[in-house]
């Protein structure tokens, strides 16, 4: 039995070290400022504080990557939630969406914070200060209602 624990522990010592050489693309797109949420839409200072704060890192092409995001298998499991968050709603190129895929956007980032399905609980195990503070969804929607308005 002793012998077979030390084989799995060399294994997987092994299988860790491998993993560290494969490593995703960890460089941020370009930011072109005229395709930017920010170019198009008024944005109140304590919105794009809570938006920088709880939503950029996966939700534009600023992604901050902390230092755990070196370590595979962590660096797979975050890539693919930046990814993944960008192809959904990437504030860094909010011009090229259409009027109606704004809208749409603008509609469920109040359903989703108001739901507690943002920012992702399993993004504030670590970034604490990520999470919505008390009244922070309320200002989202009432600008992300008001921004719809602006669009029809």
């Amino acid at each position: 039995m002793k012998k077979i624990v030390k084989i799995v522990v060399i294994v997987l010592v092994a299988a860790f070290t491998v993993a560290q050489f494969v490593r995703p693309n960890q460089t941020n797109p370009a930011v072109n400022a005229a395709e930017t949420l920010e170019a198009s839409v008024p944005m109140p200072d304590n919105v794009e504080e809570i938006l920088k704060r709880s939503c950029n890192d996966c939700h534009s092409n600023t992604t901050s990557y902390p230092w755990y995001a070196q370590v595979s298998p962590v660096s797979w499991f975050l890539n693919d939630h930046i990814q993944e968050g960008r192809g959904e709603l990437n504030f860094s190129i909010w011009n090229t969406y259409t009027a109606k895929r704004k809208d749409k956007k603008l509609d469920e980032i109040c359903e989703q914070v108001k739901t507690g399905e943002m920012p992702l609980p399993s993004y504030l195990w670590i970034h604490r200060d990520a999470a919505l503070r008390e009244g922070d969804a309320n200002i989202l929607c009432d600008w992300a209602n008001q921004t719809r308005q602006s669009i029809h």
